[in-house]
């Protein structure tokens, strides 16, 4: 995903899960066979290096968890301060558990 308003929609609609190394956004779409991913990372986590490195972070671990993907969702993840340092296992089954508590797992 990359335009702001089905960022927006996502967190509007979907369901919420906050955990210590993301908080993920998840919205389910009937009749859509994709998965569709969102990253993003407020200023709070730091500068534009810092940022980027989050969302790469983010990135690697979705491609772990969600290849394929479960059909017919948008997920948003949103990086934290804990993203940067968090160890990229912890950060894997954060997702992991996120995606159970939103009922997308």
């Amino acid at each position: 995903m990359k335009r702001r308003a089905e960022f927006l929609a996502v967190a509007a609609k979907g369901r919420k899960a906050s955990m210590p190394g993301l908080v993920l956004q998840g919205l389910k779409v009937e009749g859509r066979a994709a998965t569709r991913l969102g990253f993003t990372c407020s200023r709070k986590v730091g500068g534009a290096v810092e940022r980027n490195r989050a969302r790469r972070r983010l990135r690697a671990a979705a491609d772990v968890v969600l290849r394929p993907g479960p059909a017919g969702w948008d997920f948003v993840l949103v990086g934290r301060t804990a993203t940067l340092d968090r160890p990229f296992a912890a950060l894997v089954e954060d997702l992991r558990q996120g995606l159970a508590r939103i009922g997308a797992a």
